[in-house]
């Protein structure tokens, strides 16, 4: 049996291109996760797992939805050949029930993690540049210190909810535990 697996970033981006793609593959069912590559825990990953037996075909759009690293994919690969299951990559032409095709994974998963080495390294050394010109890097504060202490103040009163501490600040539950973290810390 084929199983197809598609996985998107982010919650803004459409998986039809790669599900479309799938079926046209043969795939008899298909499992998507909306979660970054970086994510280990993919509930429609570990669905994969569940479902794949020996003989049967993991299908991907590319090889960069099933992993981040070579590491990643290598671990997969390894996996995979294990329970006897082959990994297609429609995007690559790659097909590891083959010699050619176990290679080739191999050649493109070695590429993949170098490129996204590279644009790593390029990003830092951007950074560094900007900080050596005394520019720091990040999202500005969603509240100058006298707020933030307010804020911090109205929670640890325990007089307002959380949420409304938040409403009134025009900040979220995240930003606010920070700042309570901070006050702590400091």
């Amino acid at each position: 049996m084929k199983i197809g697996y598609a996985r998107v970033s982010t919650i803004e981006q459409n998986l039809d291109l790669q599900r479309d793609a799938l079926q046209k593959a043969g795939c008899e069912k298909v499992l998507a996760d909306k979660a970054s590559g970086t994510v280990s825990a993919r509930p429609g990953l570990e669905k994969v797992k569940e479902l794949l037996r020996t003989g049967d075909t993991l299908v991907i759009w590319r090889l960069d939805r099933l992993g981040r690293s070579l590491q990643d994919l290598i671990a997969w690969a390894l996996y995979l050949e294990e329970h006897g299951v082959a990994l297609e990559s429609l995007s690559e032409t790659i097909n590891t029930a083959t010699s050619t095709g176990k290679l080739t994974f191999h050649l493109f998963g070695a590429l993949a993690e170098f490129e996204r080495n590279l644009i790593r390294e390029r990003t830092q050394a951007g950074l560094a540049a900007a900080r050596a010109r005394g520019r720091l890097g990040g999202r500005p504060s969603a509240l100058d210190a006298d707020k933030q202490a307010l804020a911090v103040q109205l929670y640890r009163e325990k007089k307002l909810t959380v949420a409304r501490i938040c409403a009134m600040m025009g900040i979220s539950k995240p930003t606010l535990y920070a700042y309570v973290r901070a006050a702590s810390d400091g």
